[in-house]
């Protein structure tokens, strides 16, 4: 079984969700559509797409971004799971037809989420507890798609994770990061401008070990959403 995993940078890879995929025996296959010289990848003999963050915006003039809400539309069509983490959360939703935009503050950094009631039988989310401490790094939010079910909101950000039909879900925060690949993300030249804004600084391993948990949960049931279909 093998699925497709859509980087947008080299710096914001699978992180635990690989460790959730080689424990499920599934493969993975990047597509790094950014680079000039990336070729389509086969999505239609995928199990299931996974769409990772970036500095980006879904807004901008890129065509990659356009070829991967093309894939995302092709995939809920034929019932294959998706899943999408921030910047992919994002890329679900306008796909979908949900406006995307610049939330009224930005979320860098470890801050609190609330399950839904939705959540409580949930394919992913069920038996978790009400409130988790995440990690976060972004600046703009968006509207749920038609028909979407809303699992998980913040105090900054109401629409932290939803789902489309059974095994559609998009991801604000970020559950798959470990504390190495935060504070890589703190070196990178492209989060620079972030980084100035935020108050304090951030401990990258402050949650990390209850993080690592729930993305095995989250991960994992995910994974078994491939094998059932």
């Amino acid at each position: 079984m093998r699925v497709i995993a859509f980087r947008h940078v080299p710096f914001e890879d699978l992180g635990r969700i690989a460790d959730a995929l080689a424990a499920h025996q599934v493969e993975c296959e990047y597509a790094d559509l950014y680079r000039d010289s990336a070729s389509p990848p086969d999505a239609d003999a995928a199990a299931g797409l996974i769409f990772m963050g970036g500095p980006m915006s879904v807004n901008d003039d890129l065509p990659y971004l356009r070829r991967e809400e093309e894939f995302i539309r092709r995939a809920v069509a034929q019932g294959k799971p998706v899943l999408g983490v921030c910047l992919g959360a994002q890329l679900i939703a306008r796909s979908l037809g949900a406006r995307v935009y610049r939330n009224p503050a930005k979320e860098i950094g470890w801050f609190e989420i609330e399950l839904a009631p939705a959540a409580a039988d949930d394919g992913l989310f069920r038996g978790l507890p009400v409130r988790e401490t995440v990690f976060h790094w972004h600046g703009e939010t968006f509207d749920l798609p038609p028909g979407a079910v809303l699992l998980a909101s913040s105090e900054r950000c109401r629409h932290q994770a939803f789902r489309v039909g059974s095994s559609v879900y998009g991801l604000q925060f970020h559950p798959e990061v470990t504390p190495e690949m935060i504070a890589d993300w703190f070196r990178q030249d492209a989060n620079c401008g972030d980084l100035r804004e935020i108050d304090a600084p951030i401990d990258p391993s402050l949650y990390a070990s209850r993080l690592a948990e729930l993305s095995r949960t989250l991960f994992g049931r995910w994974c078994g959403l491939l094998r059932a279909r």
